[in-house]
């Protein structure tokens, strides 16, 4: 059996490897330019009100007494960043980043479409086209379709499977992270990889990329524990794990990165934002979540050393949460959220997009954040000023992208 072929069709390759495509990878001419794109999905809806705070709003601590985020200058308040809005304290150590200017904000960001469906929501996010669920592949696997070929692995996801936003024409590589990744596996039986170390011996992608996986493999048994929650909060994370593992995942997607530069699209999703009840403050369910994941993007911007000034971060959730809280201390699914994105060609140090205000009269059905800014356009941002697509390949990701939003203006400097 040739080796391409045990790639394709070899369980053991695909849980062994950790690196596992929908066919094999093809050396496709030179490398592309080095910018780079990874995409962070928080499943479940995170708080974007409590994440980037508007602590300018009394509209936001009347909606909300006991969630709120205290005002800057508060025991445990919001880090200030305007002078309107104001960082969850859990996220302090992504202020260097704002203060260099790599770090910065999209509020009232989301989906036009009015859904409040877990299910639906994410498969908007996913496939480009908010409202049409026939579309079956997604924008990043469009996107893989119209950037310059490279010679090694070109994508890759984090995570057990393939997402929706990366299927599509060309092969797309995997690695397990979460609970279940650190379980051995036939593979991982000393005569089983032996033979793999053979059949994948050769000096070339497939063989850089099974030695790859091995390094991969061999930290990620480590141990984790298992996921213990409820069947409800796994069905809003859509098999995503919670975010305590992404500092590990990250520096593992680095040292990809720095091993595989050709890699030009990542993507990444973490579970348990699904804040119903006990959403906490600045201590609490929703407080643990923003410190694993300030954790993991320090670690992934560290890690990625010299290829950070190449690289965006944009951490995206498929809808956000309502203004007011709710009698169980939570809150339940509302419409605009807030975009995150880091990296070396971000224009940060500042909040983009078009704030709409929280006075009732300026939410949502009186009560929820508007969207003002889709999701999409901040996308196309992104992809125009790293990878300079052409109008004709633009429209070939977002077949119904919105025109340009001058609330965007400077957001990306590549």
């Amino acid at each position: 059996m040739r080796r391409r072929q045990f790639l394709i069709g070899g369980s053991a390759a695909a849980s062994f490897a950790a690196l596992h495509g929908r066919s094999a990878w093809a050396a496709r001419g030179a490398a592309a330019g080095g910018k780079r794109l990874i995409v962070v999905m928080l499943r479940g809806a995170a708080d974007g009100l409590n994440i980037v705070v508007p602590h300018g709003e009394p509209a936001y601590y009347a909606a909300r007494p006991r969630l709120a985020i205290a005002r800057p200058g508060s025991i445990h308040g919001a880090l200030d960043l305007d002078g309107h809005f104001g960082l969850h304290p859990a996220l302090s150590p992504l202020l260097p980043f704002w203060r260099d200017r790599s770090l910065a904000f999209v509020h009232a960001c989301g989906s036009p479409d009015p859904t409040r469906s877990h299910f639906d929501g994410q498969t908007y996010l996913e496939n480009g086209t908010p409202g049409r669920k026939t579309t079956t592949d997604g924008w990043m696997a469009r996107l893989l379709d119209v950037l310059p070929p490279a010679g090694g692995v070109r994508a890759i996801a984090l995570g057990a499977n393939v997402p929706l936003i990366l299927t599509g024409r060309l092969p797309v590589a995997n690695m397990p992270v979460g609970p279940g990744a650190d379980r051995p596996t036939v593979a991982d039986r000393p005569a089983v990889a032996a033979a793999f170390d053979r059949l994948y011996a050769a000096d070339d992608p497939l063989g850089r990329a099974y030695r790859e996986a091995r390094i991969v493999r061999a930290e990620a048994l480590g141990g984790q524990t298992s996921d213990p929650r409820s069947a409800e909060a796994r069905m809003a994370d859509n098999g995503a794990p919670p975010p305590g593992g992404f500092a590990k995942a990250a520096v593992q997607l680095a040292r990809l990165i720095d091993r595989e530069p050709d890699i030009q699209l990542a993507f990444l999703a973490y579970g348990d934002w699904d804040t119903h009840s006990n959403q906490g403050s600045y201590i609490g369910v929703l407080a643990a979540n923003l410190r694993a994941m300030a954790d993991g993007l320090v670690a992934l911007a560290r890690g990625l050393g010299p290829h950070y000034r190449d690289t965006v971060i944009l951490v995206l959730s498929e809808f956000g949460r309502r203004l007011k809280e709710n009698v169980s201390g939570g809150t339940d699914h509302g419409r605009g959220n807030v975009a995150w994105l880091l990296g070396g060609p971000v224009d940060g140090g500042r909040v983009f997009g078009q704030w709409p205000g929280l006075a009732a009269d300026r939410l949502v059905e009186g009560l929820d954040l508007a969207v003002t800014t889709d999701y999409r356009a901040v996308a196309a941002v992104l992809i125009e000023r790293l990878f300079r697509p052409s109008d004709r390949d633009l429209a070939h990701v977002f077949p119904d992208a919105p025109p340009g939003s001058a609330a965007l203006a400077g957001l990306v400097n590549a």
